[in-house]
């Protein structure tokens, strides 16, 4: 995922819709028995799978998300899931009969479309949790729901300085342009860059702990805003795992 798409799903977070306002541990719940559902299906599962594209379709034009947005996602993520089935139809070629169509299919070729199609499911899935609730009330409702406060702190410290990270390092590449003239980076070049970042990295981590000690910080995140449970977030827990 670039900057500019970390970003615009950033900004979807704050927007205001009916999924916008449902409880984030009701939809981290949702989404997970979602992705559950999704891979517990036999491997040569592909037309029972087709109801659940309805389910992300659903929420992100509820929560307002736009769709090319949504499919864009998944197409950056596809040549991961692709890579997993690759060599599925070199290696299973029994045929497979669909009735209702009429046709022989071979078996990899099936399975193959059934991993591509799970992977697009549960990336659409997670793209919709990440862009209908801010990533602060995410870690709120992990923490919320049992997850180790270590783990939901260094969550929610990576979310806060990512964003500071990825503007030092474009302030570095562009110094480097006006001072070379060139697009073009040599290896030696990079990993003096990538050097020079991660001693960057470090000083801002440590300046930014000593801060942060220095007002009183004791390994939690405190926030103003208390999570309650309201009848629409049982509602549309109980209808997704109802659908699933």
């Amino acid at each position: 995922m670039s900057y500019h798409d970390a970003h615009i799903l950033d900004q979807y977070a704050y927007q205001e819709s009916i999924i916008h306002r449902l409880d984030p541990r009701a939809k981290i719940i949702a989404i997970l028995f979602f992705v559950i559902t999704v891979v517990s299906f036999p491997k040569y599962a592909l037309i029972p799978l087709l109801p659940f594209v309805f389910y992300p379709l659903v929420l992100a034009i509820l929560s307002g998300l736009s769709l090319r947005i949504l499919f864009r996602q998944v197409l950056i993520a596809s040549p991961f899931f692709i890579l997993v089935g690759l060599f599925n139809p070199i290696l299973d070629r029994a045929l497979i009969e669909f009735p209702a169509l009429g046709i022989h299919i071979r078996a990899g070729v099936v399975s193959f479309l059934s991993i591509v199609m799970r992977g697009a499911l549960c990336v659409s899935g997670a793209v919709i949790l990440v862009s209908s609730s801010s990533f602060p009330r995410l870690v709120e409702a992990l923490q919320a729901l049992g997850l180790p406060k270590a783990f939901t702190v260094q969550l929610s410290f990576l979310y806060r300085y990512l964003f500071l990270l990825i503007e030092e390092a474009k302030r570095m590449n562009q110094a480097r342009l006006l001072r070379a003239g060139t697009s073009k980076n040599s290896f030696r070049t990079a990993v003096s860059m990538l050097s020079a970042l991660l001693m960057r990295t470090l000083d801002r981590a440590q300046a930014i702990w000593l801060a942060m000690r220095a007002r009183g910080f004791q390994d939690e995140i405190k926030t103003a805003r208390k999570m309650k449970w309201r009848v629409n977030d049982f509602i549309f827990l109980g209808v997704s795992i109802f659908f699933c």
